[in-house]
């Protein structure tokens, strides 16, 4: 059966044949993907590589891609969010998967590893300040993945559920929905040195993420709900904004995700990080030498 052609304005590509939000061309990618949210953390990361092959930016998306200990890696900065986070990973899918001179998708497709190294805060006390979680799981709070079809294989419906029914979940909200990590990249990345954990993944860094400065709440209790919800024995530990949504789109897509969270913040007991940008650089180099191995 002939692929259907997609039309210039689904799939934008530059006058140059590259995908339009990430400025690549596919030659210009890496099967193995770091993403940050920061553009600036990108040579944070790319500073280890012992080769630099390719470096793009188009506003918030910036590419290096090179090689570390034998293995090509392409780190690319999302920028902030779960809609960041759709652009991105279709943008990442299409490279591999959609033949741009055609126009068509291809008949052999490729799953790509992406590994997400980003910052968050602990929602209870035993999640200190500078610790490395991994989201073995992300609760969606976003409405990003209701847009998609074909979700029931890779939503966790009674996770999700069991949060809806303790929290009391406004039905004016997205739907929360629950999905999980690749269990092979997570149990590469994990170690004696990380946590594994459950992420909630929300649309905003104020109000969504409970804090205050001069716009009330609807729900003032929503954090203090968050921290008492436990699923077999099992609670949230930290709350970020795009772990769900790489974890929806990445399972969508046939591809692997994992996420790498450094804690900077503890929201229970009101601390911060005295060294956030340590932290970070400890985890980069962390998920360098997990991913070479």
């Amino acid at each position: 059966m002939k692929s259907q052609t997609i039309q210039p304005s689904e799939l934008i590509l530059t006058p140059e044949g590259k995908i339009y939000h990430l400025d690549l061309a596919p030659s210009q990618l890496a099967p193995t993907i770091i993403t940050v949210g920061d553009p600036g953390r990108v040579e944070m990361v790319s500073k280890y590589f012992d080769t630099v092959e390719t470096t793009a930016q188009h506003r918030e998306f910036k590419t290096h891609t090179g090689i570390y200990k034998g293995k090509r890696i392409s780190v690319i900065s999302t920028g902030i969010g779960p809609d960041n986070i759709d652009i991105v990973f279709n943008e990442l899918d299409a490279l591999v998967n959609i033949d741009f001179e055609k126009r068509q998708v291809n008949r052999k497709l490729t799953s790509l590893d992406i590994i997400r190294i980003g910052t968050s805060g602990g929602l209870t006390p035993e999640i200190e300040v500078d610790s490395f979680v991994v989201s073995a799981l992300g609760i969606g709070l976003d409405n990003v993945m209701h847009y998609y079809d074909k979700t029931d294989k890779i939503f966790n419906r009674d996770f999700a559920q069991s949060f809806i029914d303790h929290t009391q979940w406004n039905p004016d909200n997205s739907v929360p929905y629950a999905v999980e990590a690749d269990k092979g990249l997570l149990k590469k990345l994990s170690s004696g040195k990380t946590i594994q954990g459950i992420t909630i993944t929300n649309v905003g860094f104020y109000g969504p993420q409970g804090r205050v400065l001069r716009a009330k709440l609807k729900d003032e209790n929503l954090n203090e709900k968050l921290t008492s919800f436990r699923y077999k024995r099992k609670k949230i530990t930290n709350l970020e904004m795009e772990t769900a949504t790489m974890y929806g789109m990445a399972k969508l897509l046939g591809h692997r995700a994992v996420s790498m969270n450094a804690i900077v913040a503890n929201r229970a007991s009101g601390s911060f990080s005295e060294n956030a940008s340590k932290t970070i650089d400890a985890l980069i180099q962390y998920t360098l030498e997990k991913i070479a191995k």
